[in-house]
């Protein structure tokens, strides 16, 4: 049975995960090192992790395996999923794969180096509602492709 996990730090799309996780049947495990709260259903799991760098990411990353869908904007975290075979989301609707990973760390990387450097400042752009919807579609077609194929 395919599950669905959130990293949920700053996470902007629970409600739709749990929306569309809901209409599949799917366990949504909410995975941060705080309290969180939920809506009541035995579909949401909130797991708690003890406080540390990367400590969500770490369980996140030992506990996905192929057939399950992680959803987070860490693009390290995301590697690490992609190399297990595990289908893995942005908050944009964005698909994290093999093909794209090494370009989205290698920009990560560069990004980083420039906001450290002082060379850009400020964040990223604001997160919209055709991101949102465009999550929801990418979600629900990633679902649909591990029904069908089995990851």
């Amino acid at each position: 049975m395919s599950r669905i996990f959130l990293d949920a730090d700053a996470c902007p799309v629970k409600d739709e995960t749990f929306r569309v996780a809901g209409r599949y049947g799917l366990v949504t495990l909410v995975v941060s090192n705080a309290y969180l709260r939920l809506p009541a259903s035995p579909l949401i799991e909130l797991v708690l992790v003890e406080a540390g760098l990367d400590r969500a990411d770490d369980w996140i990353a030992d506990a996905a395996q192929p057939g399950d869908v992680v959803v987070t904007s860490d693009i390290p975290l995301a590697h690490r999923c992609v190399t297990k075979g595990v289908r893995t989301l942005g908050p944009t609707g964005r698909a994290f794969t093999e093909a794209s990973i090494g370009n989205d760390l290698a920009t990560r990387d560069l990004l980083t180096t420039l906001r450290d450097t002082g060379q850009i400042r400020g964040g990223g752009r604001p997160f919209t509602k055709q991101d949102r919807s465009r999550f929801l579609g990418a979600l629900d077609a990633a679902i649909q492709a591990i029904k069908r194929t089995g990851r």
